[in-house]
């Protein structure tokens, strides 16, 4: 009976332990052309194009707010990644956002699923540094991360600062096939 009891214990730690670790992993991405995403009924079909070939409508000038914006989430890189985190002692994709914001006196959602419904929905064209960029790691079309665009380049490549799972605060490419392929959507809530 004992056997029995400690047997199911361990599988349902075994669970837990697996359950936890597929939160992580679907909650905030860690480091996947840009995906445009066009609505035909029901179905969502993605493009991949080569950002190279985008014409940025962003002009290089930055705001003192968004400025200081980006100074402050610069100040964060290397922290590590923790699920719920929304210290220095560690972020999670969302916890990052609120806390860069919230030092600027902006408050954001905590989740990044409901900071992506707050500002107004904008074109991967149209982004500039500050704007929100939300993901979904798992596929489909759930939110499940957010990062910060930190600088376009002169080539249209958009550069985002975030939170991953692997390597905490980093700054990423939206070249990167993998966030490429995760890209849902922009939202500018400055």
């Amino acid at each position: 009976m004992k056997d029995r009891l400690f047997c199911r214990k361990q599988i349902i730690r075994k669970l837990l332990v697996l359950s936890v670790a597929s939160i992580i992993t679907i909650s905030c991405g860690s480091s996947k052309s840009v995906a445009t995403k066009k609505n035909t009924g029901s179905k969502t079909v993605v493009k991949t194009e080569n950002l190279r070939k985008l014409d940025s409508k962003f002009d290089g000038k930055v705001s003192k707010s968004i400025n200081d914006i980006l100074k402050d989430a610069e100040k964060y890189i290397g922290t590590p990644y923790k699920f719920g985190g929304n210290t220095s002692s560690g972020f999670d994709c969302s916890g990052f956002t609120v806390k860069v914001f919230e030092e600027n006196d902006f408050k954001l959602p905590r989740r990044s699923s409901d900071q992506a419904e707050t500002g107004e929905k904008i074109d991967i064209k149209d982004v500039k540094p500050g704007d929100l960029l939300f993901f979904s790691t798992a596929g489909g079309s759930r939110v499940s991360h957010v990062g910060i665009v930190h600088d376009i380049g002169n080539d249209g490549e958009v550069k985002f600062i975030h939170a991953s799972t692997s390597k905490g605060v980093i700054i990423s490419s939206l070249n990167e096939k993998y966030w490429n392929n995760a890209y849902l959507h922009a939202q500018r809530v400055l």
